[in-house]
């Protein structure tokens, strides 16, 4: 498939079929992430796959908007040894695009479970939730968690609603692109 049509037709999907992930896929997902780019090729990540139906399911509790993991036969949780990278944000978010795209040309879906700067509780933060069942030592941060299966809903392709050209500028900022 055309990278532009990969572009439009990946959606994020929030339900799955109660059918694993193979170990090879897993595989793929994770050498697509190790293929991105990193700020001087410092590659500040760390990815910790959780297959766990356990894990899975208390993972979904991270935060509001986190409860597709407990249908998500796949979880993989993007984090970054900050100490290594001022820009391990960046760099750990690309990867995690990389896992995304690459899980739609396996034929599966994924979506983006946002850890870093939420709420599990009035008292806890998502990232301190997270580190504490996973076991994430002090220096490593967590971005996000990345749900991976194959898909219980199908949603149609992105149409041309989405290009907002309005939003892009001509050499200063306001100037239109497009006239």
């Amino acid at each position: 498939m055309e990278f532009f049509e990969v572009l439009r037709r990946r959606r994020s999907v929030r339900r799955f079929q109660d059918r694993p992930v193979p170990e090879e896929f897993v595989e793929k997902l994770l050498e697509s992430a190790f293929l991105s780019p990193s700020s001087f090729n410092r590659r500040p990540w760390h990815f910790i796959v959780v297959d766990n139906k356990e894990k899975l399911k208390a993972l979904s509790k991270a935060k509001l908007g986190a409860s597709g993991l407990a249908t998500a036969p796949l979880a993989i949780v993007v984090t970054a040894d900050e100490s290594r990278s001022d820009v391990w944000i960046e760099d750990a978010s690309i990867a995690a695009e990389h896992i995304q795209l690459a899980a739609f040309d396996l034929g599966l879906s994924s979506f983006w479970v946002q850890i870093r700067n939420r709420m599990h509780s009035e008292e806890k933060t998502a990232e301190e939730y997270v580190r504490e069942l996973l076991n994430i030592p002090e220096n490593y941060r967590v971005l996000c968690i990345i749900g991976v299966g194959y898909p219980a809903e199908k949603k149609p392709p992105h149409g041309e609603d989405v290009f907002e050209w309005e939003k892009v500028s001509k050499n200063e900022f306001g100037m239109p692109f497009k006239a």
